[in-house]
């Protein structure tokens, strides 16, 4: 088949994009470039078969995917050619992630990869090990990952490629992001999300994105959507998506590879006019981005039948084309057929080395694809200039002695972090449509939100260079954030807490890449990626159920203790002190959960300092009866509304039972209930039981399904004794107080838990018990027939036990056990 020019028409219809010296050395390149990934699929010895091959030269088990790694490599070749013409700084992102032995064969050819790796040369031995390494027991995945030179993104669970591209971009004028896009992952919902994206890109600060959407026709076993569209109709997709395709097609390799540079060439043009018409002259309109349709065939190259039956060009080149071939000698032969129709010899010198032709198009330095700085992102990152918390912090006259919206003065501290780094442009905020419902709303005194589209006179706060980016995509915005921190920028993710579970499988992916590169000494930390989630289960007055549910915490403390981190900060300063740290942290995943409404204040700006930093401690002023002796019970809590309750309850045990010693424990850094070994920031034993006791009952109040604090404390001593409420699925369009009476974590709850669980208690407080019960029948009633609280609830305050001793509400340093920050 003739390949198709970038115009779309059968053969060439201007003058060769290409000489025939340059075209040779392509072509060289790119059969080189297959001919080292079908041999790390299959060979772990005699990797330039210069013997005839024999059963011990055969990997024992054979996996990997042949099918897409063809087109991997012209894209690779192609993108060597522009990247050497224009000496423009690259990154690629491998849509199809399973190409790996692709983008292993292409850093090992440009020497990246040996710089990374010593012990793999560019020479036969280091061949042999290249080959015997791959998807093999302490060699290398078979999916690009963080231990491949280059990557920033793995492609072993597909969705998410271009939206790493577009935050990759982001604030990066001089970089060029290419991203291959299988036609496999094209079906997926994040990706069709992701094709907006560039309704989101600058181009007076942001670099360019280069789409390539690689249709090879099917996926494992099926065809795919987009490769089976009539040609009409995928164009009008892109083009009603904004983008300007261009088209190359063919199954001859020497046609292809010239259709491909003048689609590359034409591409790299209309990039150029773009950004120079708005660094030079302003654009006003969103411009249009050309996107690149490459259509080749599935295993391109590879065996075109076995047993007669067609391999090349259907799904089953997807993975190992020819199998049983260490058993088979047949097969082996047909293995040694297809590898040597690479003409071996013409390509590596008689010491194993790419020879000079192959190496020709390859860029030098930095801008080979494996040795980009910027897929290294923390050799780009740079200290955030982060605001003295004094200017925020909220006074504190006593506990609970005034209320403030935690985000509201979170906000503050963003914004101004915003406009100190107005030039340098790397920082941003991103989420759904919920910056000012998160009330957030002061981000927009430093910077308007993200838009290239047309601007109404109705609208508000939109600006084509803003720095908050909203996206009714959860996925987006995750992936927009992943790209932004893995090349060394800085950022937070603002979500509805209910809903940043639609990003779940995206966050465990992030999580993994994290744990696996911190171990690579070659990879440098890069910020954190933070979370914080509000509008939380407790307050959803006129959501309702559908906007409850606290599990993203649960999700993230199942994954690797070295990476994740959960912070429940109870008031304003709190929350100013826990994400002054996480802006700072590297190599984390950060879920802080707040509340947006007006809460009690609790701590002043340095005794939540201290709090934060020891992740859990007494409140010693808000316990009762302790002085001298053991408590008979922990209140313990995490989270904002749960502290209200759980000090609430302190406060009527201290009236109804004032002989009761009650101790009050506030807990931050949820990972300071796991036992030491199990987490970094996780308490000895004898840490945990200075701070809950060894058998003493504890009623714990906490922000999310009970089970998971549980699930942490299993194993302490106080476990048996331990007592957890919390969320459990009782949720409605109700008032602030009726969603913890549904849950049964209510004061008068909590307190009718102590009277239960406390030796001896019960028979001489039965009446205070059943006064608790007649209070919670008496809330049923009356928010039923008034709509609201009770007035003692909505009225409520924290009324200290006597004066401390400079007169600030009985306050007293609060004990601690350990330090988390």
């Amino acid at each position: 088949m003739p390949a198709e020019s970038a115009a779309g028409q059968a053969g060439p219809t201007t003058a060769p994009a290409l000489g025939a010296a340059e075209l040779d050395a392509l072509e060289a390149h790119w059969r080189a470039a297959c001919y080292l990934s079908a041999g790390q699929l299959y060979l772990r010895a005699n990797p330039l078969l210069r013997t005839p091959l024999e059963p011990a030269h055969i990997k024992p088990r054979l996996l990997g995917h042949w099918g897409t790694c063809p087109g991997l490599n012209l894209v690779h070749t192609h993108l060597n050619r522009i990247i050497s013409a224009w000496r423009r700084p690259t990154v690629c992102i491998w849509g199809p992630g399973h190409g790996a032995p692709a983008v292993l064969a292409n850093s090992w050819l440009e020497g990246s990869y040996s710089e990374l790796y010593p012990d793999v040369t560019r020479d036969e031995a280091g061949m042999d090990r290249l080959f015997a390494q791959f998807s093999s027991p302490g060699g290398v995945p078979s999916h690009v990952a963080p231990q491949t030179p280059g990557s920033l993104h793995e492609g072993g669970e597909l969705g998410y490629s271009l939206a790493h591209a577009y935050g990759a971009a982001l604030d990066n004028p001089d970089l060029l992001v290419a991203c291959v896009i299988g036609d496999g992952e094209a079906e997926t919902g994040p990706l069709a999300a992701s094709w907006h994206g560039n309704k989101f890109l600058d181009p007076l600060h942001d670099g360019a994105v280069l789409p390539i959407l690689h249709l090879n026709g099917y996926k494992i076993a099926n065809p795919t959507v987009s490769a089976r569209m009539p040609r009409e109709e995928l164009d009008r997709l892109l083009r009603g998506y904004g983008h300007d395709p261009l088209y190359v097609r063919g199954t001859e390799p020497r046609d292809v590879h010239e259709a491909m540079a003048r689609a590359m060439d034409t591409a790299m043009e209309r990039i150029a006019g773009i950004q120079n018409a708005a660094r030079d002259a302003g654009l006003g309109e969103r411009p249009r981005w050309p996107v690149i349709v490459l259509e080749t065939p599935k295993g391109w190259t590879g065996p075109a039948t076995v047993d007669g039956v067609p391999v090349e060009g259907t799904w089953r080149s997807h993975q190992i084309p020819l199998a049983g071939v260490r058993e088979d000698p047949a097969r082996r032969r047909e293995l040694a057929e297809w590898l040597l129709s690479y003409r071996p010899e013409e390509l590596f010198d008689e010491r194993g080395a790419p020879r000079d032709q192959v190496l020709a198009c390859v860029p030098h330095g930095e801008l080979r694809l494996g040795a980009s700085p910027y897929a290294n992102g923390g050799l780009h990152t740079r200290e955030l200039p982060l605001p003295r918390l004094e200017r925020f912090a909220v006074p504190v006259p006593g506990p609970g002695r005034s209320r403030h919206s935690p985000t509201e003065v979170l906000a503050g501290l963003l914004a101004d972090l915003v406009a100190a780094t107005a030039e340098r442009r790397d920082f941003r905020v991103v989420g759904p449509d919920e910056t000012a419902s998160n009330r957030l709303q002061e981000l927009y005194r430093a910077t308007g939100k993200t838009w290239q589209e047309a601007v109404l006179p109705v609208d508000e706060h939109l600006d084509r260079h803003g720095r908050v980016m909203e996206v009714l995509s959860e996925h987006l915005c995750q992936g927009w954030l992943e790209g932004y921190v893995l090349t060394g920028r800085h950022g937070v993710f603002s979500c509805y807490e209910a809903f940043v579970h639609i990003v779940d499988s995206m966050a465990a992916q992030h999580i993994k890449w994290l744990k696996t590169a911190a171990a690579l000494p070659w990879r440098r930390p890069v910020p954190s990626l933070n979370y914080l989630l509000t509008s939380h289960v407790w307050r959803q007055d006129h959501n309702g159920f559908s906007h409850q549910d606290p599990g993203f915490v649960d999700h993230i403390l199942n994954k690797s203790p070295d990476v994740v981190r959960v912070y429940l900060p109870p008031d304003a300063n709190t929350l100013l002190s826990v994400c002054d740290h996480v802006l700072r942290s590297r190599d984390y995943v950060n879920v802080v959960v707040a509340g947006k409404h007006p809460c009690f204040d609790w701590l002043s700006l340095e005794e939540a300092r201290a709090h934060c930093a020891r992740g859990a401690g007494i409140w010693s002023w808000a316990g009762s009866g302790e002085t001298g002796r053991e408590p008979d019970v922990v209140l313990a809590c995490a989270g904002d509304v749960p502290t209200r309750e759980i000090l609430a309850a302190a406060a009527l045990l201290r009236e109804q039972l004032p002989e009761l010693a009650v101790r009050v424990v506030n807990v931050v850094d949820m990972t300071r209930l796991l036992p030491r070994e199990e987490h970094p920031h996780g308490m000895p034993d004898h840490e945990f039981d200075a701070l809950f006791t060894r058998d003493r009952p504890v009623v714990f109040a906490y922000h999310g399904y009970p089970w998971l604090v549980h699930r942490v404390a299993y194993r302490r001593a106080v476990h048996d004794q331990l007592h957890v409420r919390g969320y459990k699925e009782m949720g409605s369009t109700t008032t602030p107080f009726d969603m913890v009476v549904r849950n049964d974590m209510d004061r008068f709850r909590l307190v009718m838990d102590v009277v239960d669980r406390v030796p001896g208690l019960a028979p001489r407080a039965a009446a205070v018990r059943q006064r608790m019960a007649d209070a919670r029948s008496r809330h049923h009633d009356w928010i039923r027939e008034h709509g609201e609280d009770l007035p003692e609830i909505a009225d409520w305050e924290w009324q200290p036990s006597s004066p401390g001793p400079s007169g600030e509400s009985g306050r007293q340093r609060t004990d601690a056990a350990g330090g988390s920050a």
